[in-house]
């Protein structure tokens, strides 16, 4: 009898119907809402610690406060002076630390935190509404706009808030411990119910 392979699980309970997908369950559910909030908490999750003036922070190419995809597809947000927050693919957390070249001038350091920590979506046009009801950082696009990364208190949880449009529609990351993950996708679902905001699953 083959051995069951080991299943790994977020920290947000999934909302049924769920599968397997690449190691993890997740939620199959489908939302029609105009504002959605999904559990992306598989994604691949890289931390890189690094001298922001040193060769690895030139080759990320990112400064602090912002974010783009590098030519990989992989989001390398600057999260921190000399913090690095590589988000990619599930499953290819591997991939993304092995691309990090870590010979520099200092000290280095390349951390797999993809399941250690929680990352949800929100997005749609009501998307910053919602935001502005527990974070108090301006989200008009002047302040913030696609590409900006921030760490702000939201709902009172210390997260890292990216700003990550899809195909034109505004849309935010949220990036947190694992510990506090259900507590977030709770206190964002709470504030949205004005805004009629829907649950979706992982696609």
């Amino acid at each position: 009898m083959a051995e069951s392979q080991p299943v790994a699980r977020s920290p947000i309970t999934a909302a049924a119907p769920v599968a397997v997908r690449s190691g993890w369950e997740v939620s199959l559910l489908r939302s029609r809402a105009a504002l959605r909030l999904r559990d992306e908490s598989p994604l691949a999750k890289v931390l890189v610690r690094a001298s922001p003036g040193g060769r690895v922070a030139a080759r990320l190419g990112t400064r602090f406060g912002e974010a783009r995809r590098d030519p990989a597809q992989t989001l390398v947000v600057g999260s921190g002076p000399g913090e690095w927050l590589l988000l990619g693919a599930i499953g290819t957390a591997g991939e993304i630390a092995a691309r990090v070249d870590s010979e520099d001038d200092h000290l280095v350091s390349v951390v797999d935190l993809t399941h250690g920590r929680a990352l949800l979506r929100l997005w749609g046009a009501q998307s910053a509404r919602l935001l502005a009801k527990v974070c108090a950082i301006d989200l008009a696009d002047r302040a913030t706009p696609n590409g900006a990364a921030f760490r702000s208190s939201v709902a009172e949880l210390t997260t890292d808030v990216i700003r990550d449009d899809v195909d034109d529609e505004l849309s935010y990351l949220l990036h947190c411990e694992r510990s506090s993950g259900q507590y977030l996708h709770d206190a964002l679902m709470d504030a949205g119910r004005e805004f009629g905001i829907g649950r979706d699953g992982f696609a």
